[in-house]
């Protein structure tokens, strides 16, 4: 007990040395502290600061490891490839993306993950893997979006070829669409007509259209829906929004028309393979 509480007491005076050694140790010295006895006594070395945390591993070997590279761990919430994009959805990307404008029949690839930040990376990669331009990147909280395009369609593959790698997961991997919500409406009435005019950034639906509407998630998946549906009927594009936490799209024509388009949108999304979303 003695030579615990002698321990004690010499670190403690050490560290005052330390702190300011020309006046702390004559002080010490004129109390009768005779410091190289103090441990000589103790048989014991100070420790003026606590030892530096190992950030290392010891394996079985009793070796040391290399520090590991700490990953934040992404899902791939959407991946598909636009083949053909149909001259109303390039139009409507081209007036609302802030990036470099896509053309009709270019080919066009969507990756939505999550977290949201990751998609900064996720286009580092694409571009510099291939010569596909950005048209949208969106980076929320919760998920990003990015699309790009080419009128090379092997360049947009190697391009998702290279995002999969660098997230080190396969295309199966990726979020198998939910449909939300599906409705059609309709002979729309004038006023409900204008209040969607109001917020929309495509065609102008007229009274008396019906208009389809789609919810899907993923959200990015909405523009594939979209562009699927143009293909296979004579419909106007009113929005489309393949971000957030579901994706929207409205679309308006004839009554056949508009069964058209959405038996096509429909069978676009139950196509694409993927996992269960949580």
């Amino acid at each position: 007990m003695a030579q615990h509480f002698a321990t004690i007491a010499a670190e403690m005076a050490t560290r005052q040395v330390c702190r300011n050694p020309p006046e702390n140790l004559a002080r010490l010295s004129r109390q009768g502290w005779n410091l190289e006895r103090a441990w000589a006594t103790t048989r014991t070395l100070p420790t003026l600061a606590p030892a530096r945390r190992e950030t290392q591993t010891q394996n079985q070997t009793g070796t040391r490891d290399k520090p590991k590279r700490e990953d934040m761990a992404i899902a791939l919430r959407t991946f598909v490839v636009l083949d053909n994009l149909q001259p109303q959805l390039a139009s409507f990307i081209g007036k609302t993306a802030r990036g470099f404008l896509p053309l009709p029949g270019m080919a066009s690839l969507f990756v939505e993950i999550a977290p949201g930040i990751a998609i900064n990376r996720v286009t580092d990669v694409a571009l510099k893997a291939t010569t596909v331009a950005p048209a949208i990147q969106i980076v929320e909280r919760a998920f990003g979006l990015l699309e790009v395009h080419d009128r090379d369609q092997g360049a947009v593959r190697s391009a998702g070829r290279a995002i999969l790698a660098d997230l080190g997961v396969e295309e199966g991997q990726r979020i198998k669409p939910r449909i939300a919500t599906n409705q059609v409406i309709r002979a729309i009435e004038p006023y409900q007509a204008q209040i969607i005019n109001k917020d929309s950034w495509g065609m102008m639906i007229l009274p008396g259209d019906s208009l389809f509407i789609l919810e899907t998630e993923p959200a990015g998946y909405a523009a594939y829906a979209a562009n699927e549906a143009e293909k296979a009927a004579n419909v106007k594009l009113i929005e489309v929004r393949p971000f957030g936490a579901f994706g929207r799209l409205w679309m308006s024509g004839s009554e056949s028309e508009i069964d058209s388009a959405r038996e096509a949108a429909i069978a676009a999304l139950e196509g694409v393979e993927g996992v269960a979303g949580k």
